[in-house]
C-alpha cells in the first residue's frame, strides 16, 4: 500500500480496464482471495490513520464494495477494535464473495446494526464503488451519506467516495466527502479531476499484490490517462547565453487590460526565458515597465515571429482577432489563451488556420477554462465538466494541437497521446491573472526547447506547485505567483 507519489508519473485506469483486471485476477486466484486482500488493505489503512479509534462504523452497500467493508470489519474485530456494520444488502441477493465475507464476520462476532451508531471515532464508507457511477443515492443510503458528511470522525472511502464517478470525477447530488480514499487495484481518473480532488482527500493505492499473479499472463489494458509527476530539473550550461533559452513575445493587453499581458510577460521572464517582448494592442503608449525593466516593448509588425514563441490573447479583448491570422500563420510556437480562444470560437476561418497549423506540426497550445472550451466545442460548460478528459481530447483532435483544460485537476491532452491529469494547485489560484501567468510560463517552456505537450505538462505542474507551497496565512496574487516561478 502506498500514498500516491506525485514525483513519478502514475497510471490511471478507467472502470472498464479495472474490471478487466479484476476478472483476470479472480480467474487466477482462489475464490474470495481478492475481496480478502481488499478488506485487509482497508483495515490496515484504517488502523494507520486512526490508531486510537475503537468504535468504527462501516457503512456497507449492496455490491462488492460493501463486501470489502464487511471484510475489513472482520480484521478490525480480530485486532481488538469494535467495528459496527450497517449493511444495506441481504445474503440472498449478495455476490458469493460478499456472502462469505458476511458469514465470516458473523462467525467472528462482528455486530451488524440497523443504522449509524450515536458515536464512532472512524467511519469507513463502503456504500458505492466504481460499478455504481450512474446511481443517484436515495432513501436510507442518502440518509447514511448525510450522517457521514456531518460526523466529526475521519472518513475513509473504499475505492472511491460514494457518489463519485470513477472515470470523470463528477459527483451525484448526494455523495460522500472523505478525508482518505483507498483506491484498490488501480488509480481512477475521477479521483484527481473535477469534484474528485475535493471529495477524495488523501489518496492511497493498494494494488492487491496483482504483480504476484501469473506473471506470464497478458498485461492488463493500458491506462486511460496519466497522473503527472514532477519533471526533473536540468542545470544550465555555463557556456550558454540568453539566446540559448529562446524569445517569448506576449501579444495582448488591449486598452484597460494591459495588466494581463504584463503578468504573462512576467511569468515568462521568471520562468527563465532568454528575452521577453511585449506587444500591447491598440497602440498603447507604455514603453517601459519600471518594476520589470527587462521587458522590451515592441510593435507587433517589427518582430520576427517565425523565430519566437508567441503568447497571445491575455487581456486581448476584441482587438486580438485582427492579429490572429498573422500569428497563426507565422509564429514558430504559439500559446493561445483567453480572448484569443474566444475569437477563434467565433470565426470559422480562424478555426481553419488553427487546424492547419496542427497539420503542419507547428507547436500550438490552447489553454481554455471550461467556458472557453465550451465555446470552442459549441456546447455548455456543464458538458465540458461532465467529462473533462474526453472534452480535452476532443479539442486536441479537432484542432490537432495540445490542450490545457484548466480547473481542478487540469487536463493536458494531445491528439496522439494519453491525456495527463495534473495533481498540483489549489483554490489560491482562483484569482484574477493566474491564467495569464500560466500562459506566459507555458510560452517560456516552449521557448526553452520543450515540445508542446511536455511544455504544457511542466508549466501546469510548476504553476500549481507554487500555490501548494504558498504560506497558509498569506494571500497569493498573480504577480506574486509569477515572481515565485523558477527555471
Amino acid at each position: 500500500m502506498c500514498l500516491v507519489n506525485y514525483l513519478n508519473r502514475q497510471a490511471l485506469h478507467d472502470v472498464a480496464a479495472t474490471r478487466q483486471l479484476e476478472q483476470r485476477l479472480q480467474q487466477a486466484l482462489p475464490e474470495h482471495t481478492l475481496m480478502a486482500r481488499a478488506g485487509l488493505a482497508v483495515a490496515r489503512l484504517a488502523l494507520a490513520i486512526a490508531p486510537h479509534a475503537q468504535r468504527i462504523w462501516i457503512a456497507a452497500g449492496l455490491g462488492n464494495n460493501g463486501g470489502d467493508g464487511i471484510e475489513a470489519a472482520l480484521h478490525l474485530q480480530r485486532w481488538g477494535k469494535r467495528p459496527l456494520v450497517s449493511w444495506l444488502g441481504h445474503p440472498e441477493q449478495a455476490s458469493a464473495d460478499t456472502r462469505l465475507a458476511y458469514q465470516n464476520a458473523l462467525d467472528a462476532g462482528v455486530p451488524f446494526v440497523d443504522g449509524p451508531p450515536s458515536h464512532f471515532e472512524l467511519c469507513i464508507d463502503a456504500l458505492l464503488g466504481i460499478g455504481s457511477q450512474l446511481r443517484e443515492p436515495v432513501g436510507l443510503m442518502a440518509d447514511w451519506m448525510h450522517r457521514i458528511n456531518t460526523c466529526a470522525a475521519p472518513v475513509l472511502a473504499v475505492d472511491v467516495p460514494s457518489g463519485l464517478q470513477a472515470d470523470t470525477g463528477v459527483a451525484s447530488r448526494c455523495h460522500v466527502k472523505a478525508n482518505y480514499t483507498l483506491s484498490l487495484l488501480t488509480l481512477k481518473p475521477g479521483l484527481f479531476t473535477a469534484q474528485g480532488r475535493d471529495l477524495a482527500g488523501s489518496v492511497w493505492l493498494d494494488d492487491l499484490q496483482q504483480d504476484q499473479v501469473n506473471p506470464s499472463a497478458p498485461p492488463p489494458s493500458p491506462p486511460s490517462a496519466w497522473l503527472a509527476g514532477r519533471a526533473l530539473t536540468t542545470n544550465r550550461a555555463h557556456a550558454s547565453h540568453k539566446g540559448s533559452y529562446g524569445d517569448v513575445v506576449v501579444v495582448g493587453g488591449a486598452s484597460g487590460m494591459s495588466g494581463a499581458a504584463l503578468l504573462a510577460a512576467s511569468a515568462a521572464l521568471h520562468g527563465g526565458v532568454g528575452r521577453v517582448f511585449v506587444s500591447l494592442l491598440n497602440d498603447q503608449p507604455l514603453r517601459l515597465d519600471t518594476t520589470q525593466p527587462e521587458l522590451m516593448f515592441r510593435k507587433l509588425g517589427t518582430l520576427p515571429l517565425e523565430t519566437m514563441s508567441v503568447v497571445c490573447g491575455c487581456g486581448g479583448g476584441t482587438a486580438i482577432a485582427k492579429h490572429l491570422p498573422e500569428l497563426l500563420k507565422s509564429a514558430k510556437q504559439l500559446v493561445i489563451d483567453a480572448d484569443g480562444l474566444n475569437a477563434i470560437a467565433q470565426s470559422a476561418p480562424l478555426q481553419g488556420l488553427l487546424a492547419e497549423r496542427g497539420l503542419q506540426q507547428r507547436a500550438t497550445i490552447l489553454t481554455p477554462h471550461p467556458l472557453e472550451a465550451a465555446r470552442l466545442l459549441a456546447c455548455s460548460a456543464a458538458d465540458i465538466q461532465a467529462d473533462r478528459l474526453t472534452s480535452a481530447q476532443q479539442l486536441a483532435r479537432r484542432f490537432a494541437c495540445t490542450v490545457v483544460l484548466k480547473g481542478s485537476g487540469t487536463v493536458i491532452a494531445q491528439a496522439d497521446a494519453l491525456p495527463v491529469i495534473n495533481p498540483t494547485g489549489n483554490a489560491r489560484l482562483a484569482t484574477g491573472g493566474t491564467g495569464d501567468v500560466l500562459a506566459g510560463l507555458t510560452g517560456a517552456r516552449l521557448a526553452g526547447g520543450l515540445g508542446a505537450f511536455d511544455a504544457a505538462c511542466q508549466a501546469v505542474y510548476q504553476h500549481g506547485a507554487v500555490a501548494d507551497h504558498w504560506p497558509q496565512a498569506q494571500a497569493l496574487t498573480a504577480s506574486q505567483l509569477a515572481r515565485a516561478l523558477t527555471v
